[in-house]
């Protein structure tokens, strides 16, 4: 009888010993995937950081919005905005910068991409509407068209302020330093690198 019994056992044994097998793969299998998807957290975790780092203090991507830099930047064209460059020079004649729009009113915009024509010192004028800095006509390859808009008489540039102007020069098409006046260094969020987007468009600035 006894021999009888132990017989009978063994196949709820085995049945018990898959059973358990099953449970700690299961329970290993579980421990796994919380284990990598902790990886995989902190791993997102720390790429959204550095990239919320560097969006926030080396580079940024804007879009073209208005017409107002035509014919050099075309309405819905991304620009790569270099920002740490600021950390090592200032703006330069020429640069095409991303400023905080310094105008108050129903058309204000959080952005504006605009060309700095005068850097600290300089006097900034439009005379026969033409651009003179320093009493010199400037040198101005990426303007189609005379200034349509009134000229002005000389305007000197505060320290640490820079003039920017819209490369369309047409009637009214840029709102500018002409308008809201020299804008000071810390409106300035970064410098146009480079057209990325579209493609065929792809060149430095």
């Amino acid at each position: 009888m006894e021999r009888k019994l132990e017989e009978g056992g063994l196949p709820y044994r085995k049945r018990s010993d898959r059973t358990s097998r099953l449970k700690k793969y299961r329970s290993f299998r579980r421990r796994k995937w919380i284990a990598e998807f902790k990886d995989w957290f902190i791993m997102a975790v720390v790429v959204f950081s550095v990239i919320s780092m560097l969006n926030l203090f080396v580079f940024n991507i804007s879009m073209v919005k208005g017409h107002s830099m035509q014919p050099t930047l075309y309405e819905g064209e991304r620009l790569f905005i270099n920002k740490i460059t600021l950390a090592f020079r200032d703006p330069r004649r020429g640069d095409i910068v991303v400023l905080h729009d310094p105008s108050n009113g129903p058309d204000r915009k959080e952005y504006l991409v605009k060309r700095v024509v005068g850097i600290p010192g300089d006097i900034v004028e439009v005379r026969e509407h033409k651009l003179y800095v320093n009493g010199k006509p400037a040198t101005e390859p990426y303007v189609d068209t005379a200034i349509e808009d009134a000229d002005f008489a000389p305007v000197p540039v505060g320290r640490g302020f820079y003039f920017v102007m819209g490369d369309n020069r047409h009637a009214g098409a840029s709102k500018d330093s002409r308008f809201f006046g020299a804008v000071p260094l810390k409106m300035i969020v970064g410098r146009a690198a480079f057209i990325w987007w579209p493609l065929p468009k792809v060149n430095a600035l």
